[in-house]
């Protein structure tokens, strides 16, 4: 197959390449920022005729988009330019495999919950619930996926992190190592997410895809959660990210949300329930500790 990854030079992106390299698939990988070492083509998603002419150019079969608006706090006073790349862009893509008859590979977000007071991991069909204009505009995002119709899954996921960019646990390991002291907050509950496993999941769905194509509608559209297994905050996260990195001399203590002001309320709780993307596409999903540990080894 020929698979257009989006968004090629960000955390996921990143990890798809990894995986792409030893692949016997064909990838481009498209981003609007240049990276040093690694061949990345020019593609503004939010171009309609732009996608057309790249997924005509190269007979893309399947595009995965790692593209988005991510900056949860700023998206609260660019809501405009956010749905313009976490809605109105995913339509393009969209209508462009609708176009060809390809599959379209979103990733959205645990944001699209957390309003309600949940308790217990969210179903893909439990209704959103976004609590800022990050999760709002996702949500949008999927909408419109589903409105134009084309083959799709949507993987909803949280707490990504990678070696590459900026992220979480690369900086509480840098935090942890050079600060005496830390406070995290404990009274947000979810699921870290080494981006290494969720691209791996995303090549098991490209090869379940493969094996399906020629069916005129692909069986398995819908909306997926993936995360890592377990449950943990903020602060347990930290907390383990400095035992892995053998950072004893911080000492980390919780707080509450509110010791940390922010322009938008973040879900309390968005665990992800992943019954549903192990049984349809038979993947055994690690316990975010061991990622974690993985990721940590590398980077060290």
């Amino acid at each position: 197959m020929n698979i257009l990854v989006t968004g090629a030079n960000g955390q996921l992106g990143n990890e798809m390449r990894l995986l792409a390299a030893k692949s016997g698939d064909r990838y481009v990988f498209t981003d609007v920022n240049q990276a040093e070492g690694v061949e990345t083509l020019y593609l503004d998603i939010t171009d309609p005729e732009a996608v057309r002419g790249m997924v005509a150019e190269h007979r893309i079969d399947a595009i995965v988009n790692c593209a988005a608006y991510t900056n949860v706090d700023a998206a609260e006073s660019n809501e405009a330019l956010a749905e313009r790349l976490n809605a109105e862009a995913p339509e393009n893509l969209a209508r462009a495999m609708k176009e060809t008859g390809g599959l379209l590979i979103q990733i959205s977000t645990d944001y699209v919950f957390g309003k309600e007071p949940y308790n217990v991991p969210c179903r893909e069909e439990q209704q959103g619930t976004p609590t800022g204009v990050y999760g709002q505009t996702k949500l949008h995002g999927e909408q419109k996926i589903g409105a134009v119709g084309c083959k799709h899954v949507i993987i909803r996921t949280a707490w990504l992190y990678s070696e590459f960019g900026k992220n979480f646990c690369k900086t509480m390991m840098q935090l942890t190592a050079t600060r005496p002291e830390l406070k995290v907050v404990f009274d947000q509950t979810g699921t870290p997410t080494y981006a290494l496993d969720l691209a791996e999941a995303i090549v098991r769905v490209l090869e379940d895809y493969a094996a399906e194509a020629p069916a005129e509608r692909y069986s398995k559209t819908g909306i997926y959660h993936y995360s890592n297994e377990g449950v943990c905050s903020w602060y347990d996260f930290t907390k383990m990210i400095a035992l892995c990195c053998g950072n004893t001399g911080c000492d980390v203590q919780p707080c509450h949300s509110s010791e940390f002001p922010s322009p938008v309320t973040r879900p309390s709780y968005s665990v992800l329930d992943k019954t549903k993307i192990k049984q349809t596409f038979g993947i055994r999903i690690p316990y975010w500790t061991e990622s974690l540990k993985k990721c940590i080894d590398n980077l060290k």
